[in-house]
């Protein structure tokens, strides 16, 4: 088995994003953002979260130190810029004061921030970038991108099923939800740019 995958570097993988990317934590987080949706549009929405949150982990999996260092951007400037944009979903959530669902909304709510800095946040795309360093061999290659691959399935399964949660708690349950959710995702922004902040500090932005 570990001729074809690295089962230990796969279970590294796996846990390492999963943690980071927390599907659990993910969905009152959707259930919020989706809110006022119908259920085949925030299906749709999940699909395109995930999708556009693979392509960007993909991505920088691949070439994620060449873009940075062609940009001239630090680590620490991603992390600091994906949380002051988190934190401005979070007040938005707190307030009630969330755009109305439009015809054009589903995708907006699907690329920014569902995608990224929601799915695909600098913690992961850092994340993934160190783990991309230990590929040698193919068995390497396989582990690290079965364990993308899985993070991103069981992303999409939280939100899938996040929608039957969403008939039982109805339109009050989910304001409540709403609120919560804004509180947490404030807190993880705030803790991004604070870890950005500390990073400038020590020199290494």
């Amino acid at each position: 088995m570990n001729h074809v995958v690295s089962v230990t570097l796969l279970t590294e993988v796996f846990v390492t994003l999963f943690v980071i990317m927390d599907p659990v934590g993910t969905i009152p987080i959707f259930l919020s953002l989706t809110r006022g949706r119908s259920q085949a549009s925030a299906r749709r929405a999940a699909w395109q979260a995930v999708t556009v949150s693979f392509g960007v982990i993909v991505a920088f999996a691949f070439f994620g130190q060449r873009i940075l260092n062609y940009l001239g951007i630090s680590l620490p400037a991603l992390q600091c810029a994906g949380g002051l944009l988190l934190l401005l979903v979070a007040l938005e959530l707190l307030t009630g004061k969330e755009q109305e669902p439009t015809s054009s909304s589903d995708v907006n709510i699907a690329l920014v921030p569902l995608g990224t800095p929601l799915l695909a946040g600098p913690g992961a795309i850092v994340a993934t970038m160190v783990l991309s360093r230990r590929v040698d061999r193919i068995a390497d290659f396989v582990a690290v991108a079965l364990g993308i691959v899985l993070v991103h399935v069981a992303l999409w399964l939280s939100m899938r099923f996040s929608l039957p949660i969403l008939r039982v708690l109805r339109e009050g349950g989910v304001v409540l939800v709403s609120r919560i959710s804004g509180l947490l995702l404030s807190a993880i922004a705030v803790q991004l740019v604070a870890d950005a902040v500390r990073a400038f500090i020590a020199g290494k932005g």
